[in-house]
């Protein structure tokens, strides 16, 4: 029973589903010079620095998340992923920097009010934010948006319920599902939408098992990759089994060994021009 005066909390608002964190987001790009040109130089990220594959890969860390990008033809992901960054002002400055040599590719920024809606030189769509609408989060991705076939929000939303006991928010032609603390995967329905071309993202799990054996069950598992991580890409209507879309989901468990590794970021403003002792690391 409440205290007369003192305020009564929803106790389920803190409450997390199966999914704890969307960690990465892996599209193919055909030119590491030029990802890491656009993502470092230009977004202000930082490029893993314990973690390299020369020339076939690159990761590219922003807060707690990350872009996996190996060589290959570029994928481009249906929808848009939002970042957080420090500083739109500084970010916008950045890009037009970079403007010059990306000129002949997809690349393209506006600025809307508080969002800079950026396009990489392959056609992804990144918007970025400012601090203060994605809770504590300064720099990091908070969400993914995907864009999906007109009737299937609900279908999706159910999925997730199901699966990975996820919470979700259906709104007409729109779904939102919690991934963990601060983050979520938006499907927004729209008449047109592309194909699939295989970009993936992962998502660490607290009931490994479950998932699985659902999975399956329907014959959705696309890789049994080892002890601590599977795949699956379709995700379906768990009343109907009807497929609804397809995006990969790299699952992992607790025990995987890259679970809650430490990312390494930069602050973006330090350059050799006006260097600064003690503010080379980004410090939220």
């Amino acid at each position: 029973m409440a205290r007369a005066g003192k305020k009564a909390f929803n106790r389920a608002d803190d409450d997390v589903g199966n999914i704890l964190a969307m960690e990465h987001v892996n599209v193919t790009v055909p030119d590491q010079n030029l990802a890491t040109y656009f993502y470092v130089n230009g977004l202000g990220f930082t490029r893993d620095p314990y973690i390299d594959f020369g020339p076939f890969n690159v990761w590219i860390n922003v807060g707690n998340q990350q872009f996996h990008m190996p060589t290959n033809d570029p994928q481009v992901l249906r929808g848009h992923v939002g970042v957080v960054v420090p500083d739109l002002d500084q970010l916008e400055a950045r890009l037009s920097r970079v403007a010059t040599r990306l000129k002949d590719t997809a690349f393209a920024y506006r600025r809307q009010g508080s969002t800079i809606r950026v396009t990489c030189p392959w056609g992804n769509q990144i918007h970025c934010h400012g601090p203060g609408g994605f809770g504590e989060m300064t720099l990091g991705i908070p969400y993914i948006e995907f864009t999906v076939p007109r009737g299937t929000a609900a279908g999706i939303a159910r999925f997730y319920q199901r699966v990975f006991d996820c919470s979700t928010v259906v709104k007409k032609t729109r779904c939102e599902v919690d991934v963990g603390r601060g983050q979520s995967l938006r499907f927004r329905e729209t008449g047109r939408v592309g194909a699939y071309d295989g970009h993936h993202i992962a998502i660490y799990v607290v009931n490994f098992s479950r998932p699985h054996d659902f999975l399956k069950d329907h014959g959705l598992i696309t890789e049994e990759s080892d002890a601590h991580q599977y795949r699956f890409q379709t995700i379906i209507d768990p009343d109907s089994g009807e497929a609804l879309f397809d995006v990969e989901h790299e699952v992992r468990s607790l025990h995987h060994p890259m679970y809650e590794r430490h990312l390494v970021n930069r602050n973006a403003e330090q350059s050799f021009f006006n260097y600064h002792h003690g503010r080379d690391a980004f410090v939220p």
